[in-house]
């Protein structure tokens, strides 16, 4: 469980001694031992205003925060008091009250001023009877002042990047009108204390300069306190008891009074934020003890501007906001749009004219009184040297990416070469036909931007000597490859005669052998014709002697018929001639 803070009564916590702001470190040392969060509530308004009375009450006691009843203020610098949350556990409700505005020298009350406004997480703005157009340009000018004072200490992690961190970082606005006297009324009906204050800060419509200088501390305000309300108090009492004001009870005083600072602590209790930094991180104890001495080292450093003229004050805080928001529109517009490397250096120069147009206009929108247009030259300056800046990192980033791509594209080619692919007769033709290829390539990849043929060439340039190493050994292995070549055709020339001889050699005993062999069949041929005829002559001489045979034969058969007929005819006619001599 977080330790206990027990704090009696208020204690100094920052103190203006001779124009120089001083930290109690007693008060530091509470702080940094309250771990718990704290709800910081503080309050500021001209001297004799019954701040120190509101703050007590709120710390539930009568007394502790000096009321006093004289002229001069009784608060010096900023008292602190440091007492549990009455409806938040586990949170420590820290009440700072202020010195009296307009009670020390102007630079004393701005200094209090802006300090209540970054360290509370609800802020009460204490004026007299009215709101009237002093109150308004006060207040308007301290916020001013304290945006400015953050953006140079940046102690909100790196300040506020969107709506809802603006709103959680800022202050709720407590605007508490003492002694009032009006009749709340608008138009011929009534209206509530808040819808007073609306009022109050409406912007009136027109275009025209004084119109302009009664809207800008209004809208200024408006934005700077998202959340607002407004309380009313009546007289607490007759004036001549408002000097024992501490000691007096309730009975003693007007009822309505006593009901408006009930309604007010109520508020205050319910509604009162936890202190919170950007990223919306909940401020401690010691959290708050880092603020107060940022915050005031700061001031010390004399970057809060000083000036007895409120207007030229408002001025520069003004201009250097409008220079700031012109700023921060520019590089939002290039961050949006420029994506680094563009191709060319024209389409970077066109976008950061646009750019430039842009952040042109929001600076005449928002600057105030720029006479001797200082806050428009330097303006141009920023914008130029971002022009610079941009144009420097456009080559950057072009180199970078086109040594990533060249390095991408052409590393499986340098490994190649590493392992000799390229060492062989022909090899440097063929590396150069791959080196085309690759830079055809490295052409197609978008978005290289502007170093892209210079990274191109200067990569070449470094690789010269492998390519010439290439080309030299191409040589002396296609002179080497050709002799071999040479040598190689003309032993396959020796081998292809000897070939060649031997076919015809073959060829001669081929037909040698042939005409052997067709001399042997017409030999052969001839004796077989021989002998066929021999045969054939034969048979013929066989024939015509069979016929001549045959021929003798029937000769011879005629002849023995001839002659077997004689014989017979003679044998008739002897058998006649016996008949006849017989007879």
């Amino acid at each position: 469980m977080a330790p206990v803070v027990h704090m009696p009564e208020p204690l100094c916590l920052i103190e203006n001694i001779n124009g120089r702001l001083l930290v109690n470190p007693k008060a530091l040392k509470i702080l940094s031992a309250i771990q718990q969060p704290v709800v910081v509530v503080a309050i500021v308004g001209l001297y004799r205003t019954g701040k120190s009375y509101l703050m007590n009450k709120l710390a539930g006691k009568n007394k502790g925060f000096s009321v006093g009843s004289t002229v001069q203020s009784h608060t010096k610098g900023i008292w602190m008091w440091c007492v549990p949350h009455p409806e938040k556990p586990n949170h420590i409700l820290v009440l700072l009250d202020t010195e009296g505005l307009g009670d020390g020298d102007k630079k004393s009350d701005t200094q209090i001023f802006v300090l209540a406004l970054l360290l509370s997480s609800t802020f009460v703005y204490n004026t007299m009877n009215t709101i009237d157009q002093r109150a308004i340009d006060l207040l308007h000018y301290v916020t001013e002042l304290s945006n400015l004072l953050r953006t140079v200490t940046s102690p909100d992690l790196d300040g506020v990047d969107n709506a809802a961190d603006f709103v959680s970082v800022c202050p709720d606005l407590v605007w508490t009108v003492r002694d009032f006297y009006l009749d709340l009324e608008a138009n011929g009906r009534l209206i509530t204390a808040d819808e007073y204050l609306e009022n109050s800060l409406r912007p009136k419509q027109g275009t025209d300069q004084h119109l302009q200088n009664f809207n800008l501390p209004r809208l200024c305000i408006q934005k700077f306190f998202p959340i607002k309300e407004c309380f009313i108090f009546d007289l607490p009492t007759h004036r001549k008891k408002l000097a024992q004001l501490e000691t007096l009870h309730n009975d003693d005083l007007d009822p309505e009074f006593v009901q408006q600072v009930a309604d007010f602590c109520s508020y205050i209790f319910s509604h009162s934020k936890t202190k919170t930094v950007s990223g919306g991180i909940k401020v401690n104890g010691s959290h708050l003890e880092s603020l107060v001495l940022t915050y005031v080292n700061a001031i010390n450093s004399g970057d809060l501007p000083c000036m007895e003229n409120e207007v030229l004050a408002l001025a520069q805080i003004k201009n250097l906001a409008a220079l700031q928001k012109a700023i921060a529109h520019y590089d939002q517009q290039m961050g949006q749009k420029v994506q680094l490397p563009t191709e060319t250096l024209q389409e970077l120069l066109d976008l950061h004219r646009a750019s430039e147009k842009g952040a042109m206009e929001v600076f005449m929108k928002n600057s105030f009184k720029d006479i001797d247009q200082g806050f428009q030259e330097k303006l141009e300056t920023l914008l130029e040297t971002k022009q610079n800046d941009f144009c420097k990192r456009n080559l950057e980033a072009s180199l970078n990416r086109c040594s990533a791509l060249l390095q991408d594209i052409f590393c499986p080619l340098e490994e190649d070469v590493k392992q000799g692919i390229y060492s062989k007769p022909g090899g440097h033709r063929l590396f150069l036909q791959k080196r085309e290829e690759l830079k055809a390539k490295y052409y197609q990849e978008p978005r290289k931007g502007i170093q892209a043929e210079e990274a191109l060439q200067k990569y070449l340039q470094s690789k010269e000597f492998e390519c010439v190493t290439i080309w030299q050994t191409d040589l002396i292995l296609t002179a080497r490859e050709e002799e071999m070549e040479e040598a190689r055709a003309k032993a396959e020339f020796m081998k292809a005669e000897k070939q060649r001889l031997g076919a015809i050699l073959k060829q001669h005993q081929q037909m040698m052998e042939q005409r052997e062999r067709l001399h042997r069949e017409q030999v052969r041929q001839m004796e077989i014709n021989r002998v066929y005829q021999q045969a054939l002559q034969q048979r013929a001489q066989e024939r015509r002697l069979k016929e001549e045979a045959e021929k003798l034969k029937e000769r011879f058969q005629a002849e023995s018929r001839k002659l077997q007929d004689e014989i017979q005819h003679l044998q008739r006619n002897d058998s006649a001639d016996d008949t006849c001599i017989l007879l």
